[in-house]
């Protein structure tokens, strides 16, 4: 069946079709990320102040998060149906990438994709945006089910993990993932949703997790299983847990579940506004300290520290796909740097016979796997403690050497997962 043809849309000078806003907070979004570096949902407040109403603040998101998932197909797209290539700054390409993603991937209706983006380009090549896009509707263009990866990215993570993973990246990025709730309660079943761990289940992207049963009473928090994983390797306890790099406290809440006494150390007042948030809702007691971890000192060494470090974040690409565009390979240096020193310090903080659980969300290996070498190296009082029998969900993978490293493909049937290297360190006594 032929697709329905655009038409003409707006007229230069006239009233922006309804809908134009969104489009507009969008080609902000996208130029936030792509042009200058930040993260997307950072950029959002910013880039849909002048929109009135979340409905179209979530359009603006949508249709920005999409783009990303798919920007290497729509842009093949487009250098396919242009004699010169457009400049990859350009508002045209931008435009584009706007209309396409709506109609060959949003189901939006090919007239009004093209309509709402013409003002974007009001002053500039509208007569190109219109001619580019009709002709792709007319050849009957589509998107692949399974989007390609940015080049640079593919062939990093292929050198490191192989063929295998990036063809799994690529299927997991295809579309949003499932959401993950840990449970205060291991017993409670007030949410009828399939359970991959002990106090843990798995709804459906896009549920509104605000009107879930137990929610207002602290039931439950968002957590993706993998994110779940270090604070399981520390287990059950009566004593002392730091939580360094705290916020936004999802594993802080795990160990005071588990009755530890927790410290959360976070250096942001506004990341600590949501510890406190959490703490509220869920009812569950710990200690913050705004501090920054490499400045901080406890009172006395705890048996059990938590290390969630600031990374890359390569790890949350199905969920954040702007990461894939952000993380280049400086940020995954420097933000090593900075492990080594949080590291270093944590260690300071670990009781003799004490417990230190280093954990990135990140796929890079100089963020993980040569972080630890790093680490053992410098740091002779600490050795490996491996997960035992019965400590992990099944499915979850354990490295030759007993580190925890989850990857595009971890889970995949289920739903799949975020990527993490997680290792738990021991202190001699």
């Amino acid at each position: 069946m032929a697709r329905p043809q655009p038409t003409r849309g707006h007229v230069k000078g006239g009233p922006d079709p309804l809908g134009t806003p969104a489009r507009r907070a969008a080609l902000r979004l996208l130029d936030a990320v792509l042009r200058r570096g930040e993260a997307l949902e950072a950029a959002l407040p910013m880039a849909t102040r002048a929109l009135h109403g979340g409905p179209d603040r979530g359009l603006a998101h949508a249709i920005a998060a999409e783009t990303l998932r798919r920007l290497p197909d729509l842009d093949a797209l487009i250098d396919g149906a242009t004699r010169q290539r457009l400049p990859d700054d350009a508002k045209a390409r931008f435009a584009l990438r706007i209309a396409l993603v709506q109609a060959l991937s949003l189901g939006t209706p090919p007239h009004a994709a093209i309509s709402t983006v013409l003002p974007l380009v009001d002053g500039g090549p509208r007569k190109l945006v219109h001619g580019v896009f009709g002709t792709l509707m007319r050849a009957e263009a589509s998107l692949p089910e399974v989007p390609a990866l940015p080049a640079d990215v593919a062939q990093r993570w292929r050198a490191a993990w192989g063929d295998g993973m990036v063809d799994a990246a690529a299927r997991a990025i295809a579309a949003p993932p499932p959401i993950d709730l840990s449970l205060r309660d291991a017993g409670w079943d007030g949410i009828d949703a399939p359970s991959l761990a002990p106090a843990h289940r798995r709804v459906p992207a896009g549920t509104d997790i605000a009107a879930l049963p137990g929610y207002d009473d602290g039931a439950f928090w968002v957590q993706d299983i993998a994110a779940s994983l270090p604070a399981r390797l520390l287990g059950r306890g009566d004593g002392i847990a730091l939580d360094l790099c705290a916020a936004p406290g999802g594993k802080t809440l795990q160990l005071a579940a588990a009755g530890w006494r927790v410290t959360a150390v976070d250096a942001s007042e506004s990341r600590a506004a949501r510890l406190r948030e959490n703490r509220d809702r869920m009812a569950l007691p710990f200690a913050i300290a705004i501090a920054d971890v490499l400045d901080w000192r406890p009172d006395a060494p705890a048996p059990a520290v938590l290390v969630d470090a600031p990374c890359s974040a390569t790890g949350i690409f199905r969920r954040h796909p702007d990461v894939l565009y952000r993380a280049h390979p400086g940020i995954v240096a420097d933000m090593a740097e900075l492990q080594a020193r949080i590291l270093a310090r944590a260690a300071d903080a670990v009781a003799p016979g004490g417990t230190l659980v280093y954990a990135t969300c990140s796929l890079e290996p100089a963020e993980g796997e040569e972080q630890l070498d790093r680490f053992l190296a410098r740091h002779g009082d600490f050795a490996l403690a491996p997960p035992q029998d019965g400590e992990l969900p099944p499915g979850i993978p354990v490295t030759d050497r007993g580190c925890i490293r989850t990857l595009p493909g971890t889970l995949e049937d289920a739903g799949g997962c975020d990527g993490f290297f997680i290792a738990r360190v021991r202190r001699s006594g």
